[in-house]
């Protein structure tokens, strides 16, 4: 759907005196009180796309962290790899596999149906018309009525975040549009725009409930409120509105530094502090999973189809459609060799190389030895830091558990060195690498741990607590440019917000060396948001908003190339196999220029009023 129709016009092309008199609702019946006006305010739940789940096959890491086999070349990040950023668009995308776009801006619960650019700009409009209409509801006790516009402020909000991010400063649409009148709202910089934003995020945030469950309108939904809006949603996006306004691509785009802008990086970490001031006290029930559930946050077996997150999740939507992670976002990781289907997603062993190592030092080369983090390429698995064994798939790992045919039994084992039989560019490991941080080592052909009677739910979080603590430590660190500086009010300090993920995954603190400067913590703080917030949709936008999408060595993806010392032992533990010849080869060097650190608009939509320019170079 095109932005003029999304910002001003209905929901339907169907003319208002083609509809049954009996459809047609008025204003005060709809909105005159709590359960009705709440009706009118879940279809904007209906507006979050599952971008883990939007199509069979699903691409959202956009980044130098994965690549995809050869064998088909749909997906938006072969787009993406040759520069073509139009990809995005639904134009330029007929198989309609991405989750950023969609003919029309459906509500309904196809997951397919379901684009971020369209459904946008309809909860924009939608959040508005409620806020308009707020006075209406006059049966209503004050909490109900905090309830309603703290949600439909951060809908608003959280929309206009969400293209912002993308494409650049934007008109900030905070009233509903006559249809009669032509637009001329013009583009705001991005940090106008996240201004409003984030006055929207702070009243939601004030307005909002920590628990539905202890409202005495949540008791009707009570044990179901888990996903519906609430006060640490609000507390956690305010403050990365604030973040990626201050960091340096938003910031070049509006004021012309490409430096953090220490300000908006202090209100950042004030609104992350706020936080996680209250989960840390107990008041919010936000805790991180412990590193043996590790994986809870990402996918869930034989748990009736639960929606995965448990107590880190701070922002997921629902989830869309008859569970099609179990049939399509499973099989996407497995190769052809272990019975998967022939797309296969890798991870590239450029980012590979980020997973340090146990004592929290970073490998600097991945093809020399290195006496102060302990790592050698003979054994480039051995002493690593514990979400690589987590989330990779390495040689020698046993893939494959149940019973096999003698003819298959090579294959249970991961033949991942040069030449090995998981290796091939169109159904396989093109990178020497498998990604198993979605899937259970049993989602294969054999073992089929995908199976519909597995109850596996693939689905990821837009923001978990880690994350929290990530952003608060960047946004400290720019604020107040120190790793041992904290936000007022909060104890911990930059540094201990990152040795925190570190404890849970049994990693030793950022070493004293990366503490000497803020410049040198901030490679840490990125390299750890490299590990744990790995594959999860962050990096691209992460590599934007840094203003290092189109710096070597980010724009390129490599390939592990090595050979077995000696023929594979099973009995041995892969991490202790020695390899010889370790190498990186590249596989691709993306084209990236200045124009590609935004998105391109819809011509169409360019083309519609002259205030609402299209980005550079496009």
């Amino acid at each position: 759907m095109g932005l003029v129709s999304s910002m001003v016009g209905g929901v339907s092309c169907k003319k208002y005196l083609d509809r049954d008199p009996e459809s047609i609702v008025s204003e005060e019946s709809a909105f005159k009180d709590f359960r009705n006006f709440q009706g009118y305010t879940e279809e904007l739940y209906n507006c979050i796309p599952d971008f883990t789940n939007r199509y069979w096959t699903n691409s959202w890491n956009w980044g130098e962290d994965e690549i995809q086999s050869t064998v088909q070349n749909f997906h938006i990040v072969n787009k993406i790899d040759n520069g073509d950023f139009w990809g995005w668009q639904r134009e330029f995308d007929g198989w309609g596999a991405g989750f950023m776009d969609n003919a029309t801006a459906n509500t309904n619960n196809d997951r397919m149906t379901k684009g971020l650019w369209p459904l946008a700009w309809y909860a924009i409009r939608k959040s508005n018309i409620g806020l308009e209409n707020i006075d209406k509801m006059v049966n209503a006790t004050d909490e109900e009525r905090k309830l309603i516009k703290g949600q439909l402020l951060f809908f608003r909000a959280w929309s206009h975040f969400m293209l912002m991010q993308y494409f650049g400063g934007l008109p900030y649409v905070d009233k509903v549009l006559p249809s009669d009148e032509p637009l001329r709202l013009p583009r705001l910089s991005y940090q106008e725009c996240a201004a409003l934003a984030a006055k929207d995020f702070r009243e939601a945030a004030d307005l909002l409930p920590i628990n539905w469950d202890d409202t005495q309108a949540g008791r009707t939904t009570l044990g179901k409120n888990q996903l519906r809006i609430n006060k640490i949603m609000a507390l956690g996006y305010l403050g990365k509105n604030y973040l990626w306004a201050a960091s340096p691509l938003m910031n070049s785009e509006s004021t012309g530094s490409k430096s953090y802008n220490a300000e908006l990086s202090k209100l950042a970490a004030a609104a992350f502090a706020e936080l996680l001031q209250l989960t840390e006290s107990g008041a919010a029930p936000h805790r991180l999973l412990p590193f043996n559930k590790y994986s809870d946050n990402f996918y869930t077996i034989g748990q009736n189809f639960m929606i995965p997150g448990g107590t880190e999740a701070i922002f997921t939507g629902p989830y869309w459609g008859a569970h099609g992670s179990t049939y399509g976002t499973a099989k996407q990781y497995m190769t052809l060799v272990a019975g998967a289907e022939s797309l296969v997603f890798t991870p590239t062993a450029n980012y590979v190389n980020y997973y340090g190592m146990q004592n929290g030092l970073p490998i600097p080369n991945s093809a020399q030895a290195d006496a102060a983090s302990g790592y050698d390429p003979q054994y480039p698995w051995r002493g690593r830091d514990p979400r690589f064994y987590n989330d990779i798939g390495y040689d020698g790992v046993k893939v494959i558990q149940g019973p096999l045919a003698e003819e298959v039994e090579r294959n249970r084992y991961a033949n991942l060195h040069t030449g090995g039989s998981y290796r091939d560019d169109r159904s396989g490991s093109r990178t020497g690498y498998l990604l198993y941080k979605f899937v259970p080592r049993t989602a294969n052909g054999y073992d089929q741990g995908w199976n519909y009677g597995q109850n596996l739910n693939i689905k990821v979080s837009y923001m978990r607590l880690a994350d929290i603590y990530l952003m608060y430590a960047e946004a400290v660190a720019a604020g107040y440019n120190s790793a041992a500086a904290s936000a007022p009010g909060f104890a911990k300090t930059a540094v201990d917000a990152v040795n925190v993920i570190r404890d849970r995954a049994g990693v030793a603190h950022v070493a004293p060396q990366f503490l000497a400067s803020a410049d040198e913590f901030m490679k840490e703080v990125r390299r750890e948001r490299a590990v744990e917030l790995a594959f999860e949709g962050h990096r691209f936008n992460d590599l934007r908003r840094w203003y290092l999408l189109s710096e070597v060595p980010y724009t390129l993806k490599t390939a592990a190339e090595f050979d077995r010392a000696a023929t594979l032992n099973s009995t041995i533990d892969p991490k202790e196999n020695r390899v010889v010849n370790y190498r990186e080869r590249v596989i691709l060097q993306r084209p990236f220029g200045e124009r590609h650190y935004w998105l391109p608009l819809k011509r169409s939509d360019v083309n519609m009023y002259p205030e609402f320019k299209q980005n550079p170079g496009w």
